[in-house]
Parts: C-alpha cells; structure tokens; sequence
C-alpha cells in the first residue's frame, strides 16, 4: 500500500507491548493526520458469530448495528434474543480489544480517553440509498448533528472483518487546514439561542458549541460541493480484510467507498491530552476565527 498518509506497524497482537519510540511516533503521525494501519492485526469471530456476517442481521430502518459498552446496550439488530445476547458479547470483545490496542500504542493518552460506541456494519457501502447528508462515499471529516463532542477529539479504530476477501475502499482528501480555509468563509456564525433551544426540546443530546457548529458546516458543505468532491486533491487506500487502522475522522477528510462487514470502535479525547493540541481541529479553527470555539 504506496501512500504518505499511512505508518504501517507489524504487529498480530492486540494485547502486544510496543517500544516508547514507536509509542510516540505513532502517535505524532496520528496527530498530523496519518492512519496507523496494522496489516496483519485480524479480529477473529468465533464459530458461532460467522452467522452475523450478514445483512440479515441488521434493522431495515438502521444503517448499522451499534453497542453502547456504557449501558450494555444493543441497537440495530434484527435477531433473537440468544442471537441478540452472542452479537453483542462479539462487539463487547471488539471493543475491549480495541481499546487494549489504543491503550498500548497511545500510552499517552490512556488516562483522558473516554469509550464511545462500538459499531458492526455488515451492509455493503457501495449502492446504498441514501441523503447527501448521509451518503460517507462523499469526502467530508466526522461531525454528529445531535452529539456535539465539545472540542474532543474522535480516534476511531477501525477492522475489515470481511469473509470472502473483499477490501474496504477510502478516499482520503487534502489536509484539514487546507478544508478549513476553503469552507470557513462561507459558514455564518450560529444564531443566538440556537444551542440552547436544540439542548433544552432535547434535538442534542448535549450543548452545542460553536465549534460543533462549524465543524458541522463543513462536514455538510464538503458533502454538498460535487465539485469538491470529484476534484480536490485526493489519495485511494484499500484495506485489506484481516486489517486493522486506526484514525481521527474529525481531522482525515475521507470517504468510504466500498466493502462489506466491518467493526469499528469510537474514542473522545480531550485536546489538552494530545502531545501537539495546536494540531487540533479545535485549535486550527480558533487560530482562524481568532476567538475561543469551546469552553477550555
């Protein structure tokens, strides 16, 4: 896999020790926007999980199947409730391996990392019907209308578990600086009362700043300019099945443009606990702004 985003570690082990000096050059690689791909790390399914490898599994009304490690709560599934009870036992195992790994690799940022949702997608991305809004085969960075995460940064763990050799296929766009000075000047300021009338009918589930607030205009934008979309500078990667990589989707402009049978596993980190915080989008969009985005 030839390209400059990606700093490969050789490792099968999610439990493995890594040395200090990989800690913090993988580390520094993923704070500059780089994907810390494994290639032979694989999360292996146990023999009665090989039947979830299959749309089946999944709601008709979700795009897919999530689990809430906080409440021990399953949503998205469509099985029985034996079904139901190994699927997230599957997922339980994902996430405590995925955090192993983060723990293991990003030392660092082992006391500040707060767990979010681990996610299965077993539909295949290429084809699916969707709004623009919804439609990640377009270039965009991570933003959630009714999750504001504040400033925190999203590290996301991602592995294709697909069964028949099929690799999940990104696009990945040009430098957040550079997304941030293209869409910034068109995105008004919020209007006043806005974030406390979303939290108080409950449209968020927590206060939106204005920092959400942008990073939520751009997130539409990119989507929105298929201009954008076909002609800015961009880079294809395949991940192969079998694969693991981790990345900040709030930071990486990215598209997901095909595969099938995924698991990932969301993180929030603070800014003040990244070695460089001023590689933030946080930071790099008050650095532009001039004024503070976010409560500190």
């Amino acid at each position: 896999m030839n390209t400059t985003l990606l700093k490969e570690i050789n490792s099968r082990d999610w439990n493995q020790l890594f040395s200090t000096d990989l800690q913090t050059e993988s580390t520094q690689a993923l704070e500059n926007g780089g994907i810390i791909l494994f290639p032979q790390l694989a999360f292996t399914l146990l023999p009665n999980e090989n039947k979830f490898l299959s749309p089946s599994c999944l709601d008709k009304h979700s795009k897919n199947i999530s689990f809430n490690a906080l409440t021990d709560v399953l949503q998205g599934a469509k099985c029985s409730a034996r079904e139901h009870h190994e699927l997230k036992a599957m997922m339980s195992r994902f996430m405590q391996s995925a955090q192993s790994l983060v723990h293991k690799i990003f030392p660092f940022y082992a006391a500040a990392l707060q767990i979010g949702r681990t996610s299965f997608r077993p539909i295949e991305v290429a084809g699916r019907n969707t709004s623009w809004r919804k439609d990640d085969t377009r270039l965009h960075v991570d933003a959630f209308p009714a999750t504001p995460n504040q400033g925190r940064r999203i590290l996301r763990v991602f592995t294709n578990i697909n069964p028949d050799g099929q690799d999940r296929f990104w696009r990945v766009g040009e430098p957040f600086l550079q997304v941030a000075k293209r869409f910034l000047p068109n995105i008004k300021r919020p209007m006043a009362g806005k974030s406390a009338f979303l939290k108080m009918f409950r449209l968020t589930k927590s206060y939106r700043t204005e920092y959400d607030h942008l990073m939520l205009s751009i997130h539409n934008q990119m989507k929105r300019d298929m201009d954008y979309q076909n002609n800015v500078a961009q880079e294809k990667i395949y991940f192969a099945p079998h694969t693991t990589w981790i990345v900040q989707t709030d930071h990486v402009s990215h598209a997901a443009m095909a595969g099938q049978h995924l698991l990932e596993q969301t993180f929030y980190l603070p800014v003040n606990a990244m070695l460089n915080p001023a590689l933030s989008p946080l930071r790099i969009l008050e650095k532009l702004c001039g004024r503070t985005l976010a409560a500190r």
